[in-house]
């Protein structure tokens, strides 16, 4: 991998689990610096998914530039692989114009993508949809059995619940032959020679913060988003109709659960995804975390920059 440039600005990677405060540091960087900000949420991508995801609206950007936001139509499939692609794109165009990339998200398989050269396995439609299907027949944890017989150490790390990643990681096996993690990137130097800083709060706290997140998503029109694109072909979508929110929500309007069901399931979800980008995250040695009630955060995290990059 390259290391940090000399010329081109180098960028800044802001990760950390969901309500830690990403977005606001981000634009402080961006500020800061003369940035522009690439996002890395998955569903930030979608167009008309605006407040289940927390997408910060255009008013409160600061007039920074945003890229990666509203991208795709709910029907089209968010993958890693297009996003690896676009995002770079951008990243590179951003540092030419000698503006510095302020990369923010959660979304973990698509922030290593974009910092580590992750040559990503090959997908196919085919292979996929035969393992959906058992899936859908047989449930998660019958078909986490089936990848611990092809596959143990991919069984150890994945969920018995979590049927899309049990999914792909037998759609990997089944194209490549080899076990699951010979496909997963390699921590090293970041692309770029990026500087890696995370935000992260006290888990009482952040619980308090995600559960005003939930309330408040459901009390300015979560529900209507979401009819508005059920209109649009949501359930005609492989990954937007997955989003912690709008799932509980088309239950909540097929009539699974009513709509204080619906909320908490959210705020549950949203829960159990922190947990997964914790571990995630935590286990990367070149991020730099600081507390996100930190008065200071920004202050201290722009110095960190200053003092890796020389700027």
């Amino acid at each position: 991998m390259s290391g940090r440039p000399t010329g081109a600005p180098t960028p800044i990677v802001v990760v950390g689990p969901t309500a830690s405060g990403k977005s606001d540091l981000a634009l402080d960087l961006a500020e800061e610096f003369g940035g522009e900000v690439v996002n890395a949420d998955a569903m930030q991508q979608y167009r008309g998914m605006d407040i289940g995801t927390a997408k910060l609206p255009f008013a409160q950007r600061r007039g920074i530039a945003h890229h990666q936001l509203d991208v795709l139509d709910v029907t089209e499939t968010a993958t890693v692989a297009r996003y690896q692609r676009a995002a770079i794109a951008d990243v590179e165009a951003i540092r030419d114009r000698g503006a510095t990339p302020v990369i923010v998200g959660g979304s973990m398989m698509y922030i290593q993508a974009l910092v580590d050269e992750w040559a990503l396995p090959p997908t196919d439609a085919g292979v996929r949809a035969k393992h959906e299907e058992r899936l859908a027949e047989v449930g998660p944890a019958e078909l986490h059995r089936r990848l611990a017989e092809v596959d143990p150490a991919a069984a150890q790390t994945i969920g018995s619940t979590d049927g899309r990643r049990i999914v792909r990681a037998l759609e990997v096996v089944e194209l490549t032959g080899r076990p699951f993690a010979a496909s997963q990137p390699q921590i090293g130097d970041p692309r770029w020679g990026a500087v890696i800083v995370g935000v992260d709060r006290d888990t009482d706290l952040l619980d308090q913060r995600i559960a005003a997140r939930t309330d408040q998503m459901f009390a300015t029109g979560l529900v209507a988003e979401v009819e508005r694109l059920l209109g649009h072909g949501l359930r005609e979508g492989q990954t937007a109709i997955r989003a912690i929110g709008y799932a509980q929500v088309v239950a909540h309007l097929d009539g699974d659960h009513d709509l204080d069901r619906a909320r908490e399931l959210t705020f549950v979800g949203t829960r159990r995804y922190v947990r997964r980008q914790r571990s995630w995250f935590r286990r990367d040695p070149r991020v730099r975390w600081f507390d996100g009630g930190d008065g200071s955060l920004a202050a201290r995290a722009a110095e960190h920059y200053r003092m890796v990059t020389g700027r």
